[in-house]
């Protein structure tokens, strides 16, 4: 069951040390009046990383990366879901919960990587590359996963990769993740050339500038980088990975090369970590806002189905890859 309805004192208390105190005070009514909605439609928000501070802190229920939304998403007994994130996640909750509603605030929040790939184009991979196994990033449609043999997200690409036994896998259709997952494992990875539009824009030559600018920073960076990037990074991980290298390792000064409003909720949790943040935004992450998750839930907005036949097929590839220890 969603929380109870946080009074506006308890409001500023959640959030006092992450906004300013005027942000706050214009977005308490905004976000009591979700919890409320959330108690009235039993439903969960489900935020991203990638999600804004007022969004992360003050309303999602559930939150992580793409790999944690999916198991997050498989276990809720909410009846509503509103995915703060971009279409393909919705989508993947509605694969994993076909009897759910599932609801994304802004139906234009879309990816680079799942618009850079097509069903068409994996069926002519497995021409191409007969008896080849194929990989698909979570950041695909649903049309893309029914025709992979798994899925992965960043988290667990390696290991879901080593998991087929083979020595050969066509890996969809993150470039650089691919590339980096091929440095980590013996299998031959066949790639497709498609990249992520916030994370292609770092450079190596960014990293070095940074690294002679600050003194003993410590530099971590998510692998849908390029090489050059992930050459100059003291650590490669994804976005959960680096949450939880931070938190372990208490850097003095860091920098998350990854969407940026990451490293504003992360410094919410490390007070004693300076980030420097190299600010990349997602355009679509930020589609989504506290005002229309609001209109999400009050007008039960934007929908999002699966063509049963499509949700069959791209499920088994989503629960294998849930499967496979981490």
């Amino acid at each position: 069951m969603a929380a109870a309805v946080p009074s506006t004192i308890e409001t500023f208390a959640r959030l006092e040390h992450i906004l300013p105190d005027i942000e706050i005070a214009v977005l308490a009514p905004v976000i009591e009046a979700i919890a409320r909605l959330k108690r009235e439609r039993n439903a969960v928000v489900l935020a991203h990383n990638y999600m804004t501070p007022d969004i992360f802190h003050g309303v999602a229920d559930l939150k992580g990366d793409s790999l944690a939304l999916a198991r997050l998403a498989a276990d809720t007994d909410a009846d509503v879901i509103v995915m703060a994130g971009v279409h393909f996640m919705a989508e993947t909750a509605k694969i994993l919960n076909p009897d759910k509603t599932v609801l994304i605030p802004d139906a234009r929040a879309g990816c680079s990587l799942a618009e850079g790939i097509t069903a068409a184009d994996v069926r002519l991979l497995r021409a191409q590359y007969p008896g080849v196994p194929v990989v698909t990033y979570v950041n695909t449609s649903a049309d893309v996963k029914a025709e992979s043999d798994i899925c992965c997200t960043s988290s667990n690409a390696v290991q879901v990769v080593n998991s087929l036994g083979t020595d050969r896998v066509i890996f969809l259709p993150d470039q650089y993740l691919g590339r980096w997952v091929a440095s980590q494992t013996a299998v031959d990875v066949i790639l497709w050339q498609g990249s992520c539009e916030v994370h292609e824009r770092f450079t190596g030559e960014e990293l070095r500038a940074y690294r002679q600018a600050h003194e003993g920073i410590r530099i971590i960076a998510h692998p849908e980088c390029p090489p050059d990037v992930l050459e100059e990074a003291d650590f490669v991980g994804s976005t959960s990975g680096m949450i939880t290298w931070v938190k372990r390792e208490r850097p003095t000064k860091v920098v998350m090369v990854t969407e940026c409003s990451m490293s504003d909720n992360v410094a919410a949790e490390v007070p004693d970590t300076e980030f420097v943040r190299p600010c990349n935004l997602c355009p679509h992450m930020k589609r989504i806002t506290v005002e229309n998750i609001h209109d999400a839930l009050r007008d039960m907005k934007h929908v999002v189905d699966v063509d049963p036949a499509i949700a069959v097929r791209a499920r088994t590839a989503v629960e294998r890859m849930l499967a496979v220890p981490v």
